[in-house]
């Protein structure tokens, strides 16, 4: 796929997609209170959405000049999970930050360049790897695994946006970025939306 063009969206395949995807994951996280478990088949399920790339509303595909952009998709009635999309123009990217929750990221368009983090016993931040994901490529965080990392547009020349969930309501969880001596700078991230995606109107169908 040219990654510089967005495919149009289809109205119902498309959010029935998203739709199925948010139940099949309250579907697990039901079924399941063990985060490798929900970990594991998470990325399955979000490995299978961020492989059609028929279904993002293009109001939650808009980059912005100056940063990168955080979409709220879906929370969770109990804020047990968020689906958000993040759309990063060219050279944009994060500071180094955590989660403090469990996390999974797949690319729909473009590719993402993450750069992992662990803590030297001074607490001083130390550089663990260079990951590079692919359109339908999807890697997982936590802090059992590895919370930290810097995250930017691998692509020189267009947007890139990619599929992020997490075990909680990330744009309301408080977490903190971080200088390379370790210290910590609180933030809560909110999203750039004040309006959803309605994927519960199934009055329009493929």
């Amino acid at each position: 796929m040219n990654a510089l063009v967005a495919p149009p969206v289809l109205p119902g395949a498309g959010l029935a997609r998203l739709r199925g995807f948010v139940t099949n994951l309250a579907e697990l996280i039901d079924s399941t209170r063990g985060e490798r478990e929900i970990l594991e088949s998470g990325a399955k399920l979000l490995a299978r959405l961020v492989n059609q790339d028929d279904w993002l509303p293009e109001a939650y595909a808009q980059p912005d000049p100056d940063r990168y952009r955080q979409y709220l998709l879906h929370c969770d009635a109990r804020e047990r999970f968020s689906v958000v999309s993040f759309v990063w123009g060219p050279g944009q990217g994060t500071p180094i930050h955590d989660h403090r929750t469990w996390g999974l990221v797949g690319v729909l368009r473009g590719s993402e360049r993450s750069e992992r983090f662990v803590r030297n016993p001074d607490g001083s931040l130390k550089h663990a790897g260079t990951d590079v994901l692919h359109e339908g490529e999807v890697e997982a965080v936590s802090p059992r695994i590895g919370d930290i990392h810097r995250v930017s547009n691998a692509e020189t020349r267009h947007a890139s946006i990619s599929i992020h969930v997490y075990g909680g309501n990330i744009g309301a969880i408080e977490r903190a970025t971080y200088d390379l001596d370790g210290r910590a700078k609180r933030f809560v991230s909110g999203y750039a939306n004040t309006e959803l995606p309605n994927l519960w109107d199934r009055s329009v169908r493929a």
